[in-house]
């Protein structure tokens, strides 16, 4: 399937050439069609919201559900057919991204102290020494090598991974298959590689909850799992659950806040030279990068309780909304000159996390980690350019992660 804006009200196919650039739909959608049906590459329809102003007030719309108890049987209404049909495995979608007030509260409430600011900060030292230690290997392989390497399995990859886990307390021989099990999740592929990825993932977390229920740690899944509100704690699928949501949300955003931001910076020379010679930018670039082509292109899914009116189209209730986030970002009405990508600009309001009550849990992380691996690639690797020509460079099959597969660069002639 290609992308196309059909002249009728036909749905959108949203096929390989909007997975591989979806702004350049989403530039036609913004003018012609804001709020416009489509089909997603797993078989979905969709209402599509494209304008920064109406994602913003969907995204805090309560009619707008996230209650997975109706998942399976809104997508059994609107999958186009069965073997396309996307799927979740039960034991991994009990989590708060799945969950409406007063159940997103309760969930929410037992994980936030983790994830304060401030609690944040005090990952700092460890960050920057991960960061550092993945930059003497880069520039060791580089050596011994043609003094390129893939900027995504050396360094945008194993950065948060290895920060998420530690926080987590999972052991370091299991990241790579959790890599594999996320990537396939999240995909766009087959249905029967993705539920496969997706029992083996929740056969390892709930052993993995268990472990942590028995024999607890000093990390953060052993506090989540023993932690209590009011009388109040996780059951064993909700722990479950929000483990899977805090490794794949804690390194895929980051992954791809660094790669896509390394990406923009080499094919914007100006831009990287500006950043270098002022590293104080570091923190506003960060929030440029994840505002230009950030880490998540459509939203997860909400529903209508009932009829609701976007944009000034109506949506029937019992229908599946997915917010552009990528659009939005790149709305000329709330961003002049939106496809440039310009480190002084205003950013305030981008919704690279989301906005309202589901905002993203870990943004002071991802914002941390970005900052920390912008300069220290900057510093290591005054060289640091593009080994390949942008056009080659190939992206995720899925409509949820905006993220390279690769990213070869040189860091020394």
């Amino acid at each position: 399937m290609t992308s196309t804006v059909p002249t009728t009200s036909e749905p959108i196919e949203l096929g390989e050439d909007f997975l591989a650039d979806p702004h350049a739909l989403y530039r036609v959608l913004r003018d012609e069609r804001p709020v416009a049906r489509a089909v997603t590459p797993l078989g979905l329809r969709v209402w599509l919201v494209t304008r920064h102003a109406d994602a913003r007030e969907a995204l805090n719309d309560p009619r707008l559900s996230k209650d997975g108890g109706r998942f399976m049987e809104l997508l059994d209404r609107h999958s186009v057919a069965p073997d396309r049909r996307m799927a979740f495995a039960d034991s991994l979608a009990g989590h708060m991204l799945n969950s409406d007030p007063p159940d997103h509260t309760r969930l929410r409430k037992l994980v936030n102290r983790a994830f304060t600011v401030r609690a944040i900060s005090r990952m700092r030292p460890r960050i920057e020494a991960i960061a550092h230690a993945l930059a003497d290997d880069m520039e060791a392989r580089a050596t011994a090598g043609d003094g390129t390497v893939d900027l995504l399995d050396t360094f945008a990859f194993p950065l948060p991974m290895t920060v998420i886990c530690e926080l987590l307390g999972v052991p370091e021989g299991e990241r790579d298959a959790f890599r594999r099990w996320s990537n396939t999740l999240l995909s766009a592929g087959a249905a029967q590689e993705r539920g496969a990825a997706g029992a083996a993932m929740a056969e390892f977390l709930a052993r993995l909850v268990a472990d942590k229920a028995a024999n607890p740690g000093d990390d953060m899944l052993s506090a989540i799992v023993q932690a209590t509100e009011d009388a109040d704690r996780l059951s064993p699928r909700e722990a479950t659950s929000m483990a899977f949501l805090l490794l794949v949300a804690g390194h895929e955003t980051t992954v791809n806040l660094i790669g896509n931001g390394v990406l923009a910076l080499l094919t914007h020379p100006e831009q990287l030279a500006e950043l270098r010679a002022d590293p104080g930018l570091t923190p506003a670039a960060v929030e440029e990068f994840l505002r230009f082509d950030g880490p998540v292109n459509l939203a997860t899914l909400r529903y209508t309780t009932e009829p609701v009116t976007i944009g000034g189209t109506g949506i029937p209730a019992g229908e599946v909304v997915m917010v552009a986030l990528t659009a939005a970002n790149r709305d000329a009405e709330r961003y002049p000159e939106p496809d440039a990508l310009d480190l002084h600009r205003d950013t305030g309001q981008h919704v690279a996390f989301g906005y309202g009550i589901h905002h993203c849990l870990g943004a002071p992380l991802a914002r941390l980690e970005g900052e920390i691996a912008f300069r220290t690639l900057l510093d290591r690797f005054p060289d640091l350019a593009l080994a390949a020509e942008p056009e080659t460079l190939a992206w995720r099959s899925s409509t949820l992660i905006r993220g390279l597969t690769s990213l070869p660069v040189r860091i020394r002639e």
